[in-house]
């Protein structure tokens, strides 16, 4: 979406930069009037407004899973062997060919 496509292009970046700001309560009451007077005019800045909201609602939500913990010996020599193997077949397989 464009800031300006309405014409009103610096009105509307000047609202941009405090939504953020506006959405975490961190504004004082006459900031927050002002964006508020704004919205109810500027339906693309009410768009954004909205898909920022959403936004932040996903991130907040967002829980990455538990990390596993380290592998033990027997694995990773097992990971290590077979690792080995696949080098030396690919090594093979590379020469059969010229």
């Amino acid at each position: 979406m464009d800031p300006g496509s309405h014409g009103r292009e610096s009105e509307c970046k000047r609202i941009f930069a405090l939504l953020s700001e506006y959405l975490d309560a961190e504004l004082p009451a006459d900031s927050c009037d002002e964006i508020e007077a704004h919205l109810k005019d500027c339906p693309p800045c009410l768009e954004f407004l909205e898909s920022l909201r959403k936004t932040v609602e996903l991130c907040r939500g967002f829980r990455p899973g538990e990390l596993p913990g380290p592998l033990n010996e027997a694995v990773r020599r097992e990971l290590w062997e077979r690792y080995q193997r696949a080098l030396r077949a690919r090594s093979s397989a590379g020469g059969a060919g010229t």
